[in-house]
């Protein structure tokens, strides 16, 4: 190396004054006239060689150390160390550089953006006190939803499913006394694949003990505002073919029923209990024209859809469940929790009667759960988000394929 130089990451070259030794280190992405092209995860530079003989030694794709003087402009008199040749022909077309790169750098950006919404969530919950906690992937019983499937797994006791949530078990950690938790992890539902969907993803899934769902809706719409401002610096999305979204609190609360109304001119009541009926005119007329401009909360589910959520009493009764939807797509699904423990297992067993009449995949109750029920989870809200929704909104991206490192396609 060249004495007193300074390895640098190649953008911060423009940072460094002219005449200064300097190292870098990179890809050569082209050879032309005499001239490399060096690349590194922050950006490109040329670089003149000190022998111009020497350009043509390189191979195209090598990964090198390049010694120079900085001009301001380009790597003069540079020296390259090379590190490791590729053995196939560069750039690859179906290669992970070139998916990568493409398009300017697209999905290197938004692995960027990605990264800095997971810092950001981390910070919204650390300064409120929030414990982060792991809860196990595979578990004895992944939930009975009727609209979820799980992956079973081996075990060398007894079976296990990999988590559709991590539900049950933070809720027995509320039981052993904590009273604010969060969590981000891996979730895993068979079948689920689409341009906001994938078998695996990203789920953030947060508890607060003694608290109403009110506090979660109000946790979710600083935390979106809070990872916007954090990462593009302002609340206000503007993106083209979209009216600006606003995303500072406070957003919409809007009742289900009166969406019913107000989207689809007619009432939820008289639709239920035909729930293939009820999910068809949410999905096609109402979920479309929510949160164009700013988001909105459905709140006051049919009691029948309670799920893992208690009922509000009537008349008539609703379940004190939301769901966030911005743009049309659901953020978040969130709950004031049941726990009532004889209530809990009769629903669980209807739902693994539902499932058997289905002829659906019928998963064990979780008994350990439903102990710690018994022994007393104090009255709690919690809310499950999804990350990978969150980083689409925020970088623009239209497929869930755009803001992971690799989806269920490209395994």
């Amino acid at each position: 190396m060249i004495r007193g130089a300074v390895r640098l990451p190649i953008a911060d070259l423009a940072r460094t004054e002219p005449g200064l030794p300097v190292t870098v280190a990179g890809r050569v992405t082209s050879v032309v006239s005499n001239e490399w092209r060096i690349e590194d995860v922050t950006g490109a530079v040329l670089a003149h060689p000190e022998r111009p003989e020497a350009a043509s030694a390189i191979a195209l794709g090598a990964w090198v150390f390049a010694e120079g003087t900085w001009t301001g402009t380009v790597l003069d008199e540079a020296r390259l160390s090379e590190v490791h040749s590729p053995e196939a022909p560069f750039p690859r077309m179906s290669g992970e550089w070139v998916r990568l790169h493409r398009d300017g750098r697209r999905r290197l950006r938004m692995l960027s953006t990605r990264a800095a919404v997971l810092r950001s969530v981390r910070r919204f919950f650390d300064e409120r006190e929030f414990l982060e906690v792991e809860t196990p992937l595979a578990v004895p019983s992944p939930g009975l939803d009727l609209h979820l499937d799980a992956f079973s797994v081996g075990h060398a006791k007894t079976e296990r499913w990999l988590i559709t949530s991590p539900e049950y078990q933070m809720k027995r950690l509320l039981a052993g006394g904590l009273e604010r938790i969060y969590q981000i992890c891996r979730c895993f539902r068979r079948g689920e694949v689409g341009t906001h969907h994938q078998p695996e993803f990203t789920m953030l899934e947060w508890y607060r003990a003694l608290e109403d769902s009110d506090a979660l809706m109000r946790d979710t719409e600083s935390l979106v505002a809070a990872a916007a401002m954090d990462v593009l610096g302002t609340t206000c999305l503007r993106t083209e073919g979209h009216a600006p979204l606003e995303l500072g609190p406070p957003w919409e609360r809007l009742r289900i029923d009166e969406a019913f109304e107000r989207y689809a001119g007619v009432s939820m009541d008289s639709v239920l209990p035909d729930e293939d009926r009820f999910f068809l005119i949410l999905t096609e007329q109402i979920e479309p024209q929510l949160g164009g401009t700013r988001p909105v909360f459905l709140t006051h589910w049919p009691a029948s859809m309670a799920s893992l959520a208690r009922v509000l009493p009537g008349p008539p009764p609703r379940a004190d469940r939301f769901e966030a939807y911005v743009r049309g797509v659901e953020l978040c699904n969130g709950f004031g929790e049941l726990v009532d423990a004889t209530e809990q297992r009769r629903r669980l067993m209807a739902d693994q009667q539902a499932r058997q009449s289905k002829n659906m995949p019928v998963y064990p109750l979780d008994e350990r759960f439903l102990s710690a029920l018994e022994e007393g989870v104090p009255p709690s809200s919690g809310n499950a988000l999804g990350i990978d929704r969150l980083v689409m909104l925020l970088s623009g991206a239209t497929d869930i394929d755009d803001v992971v490192t690799f989806s269920d396609a490209r395994l």
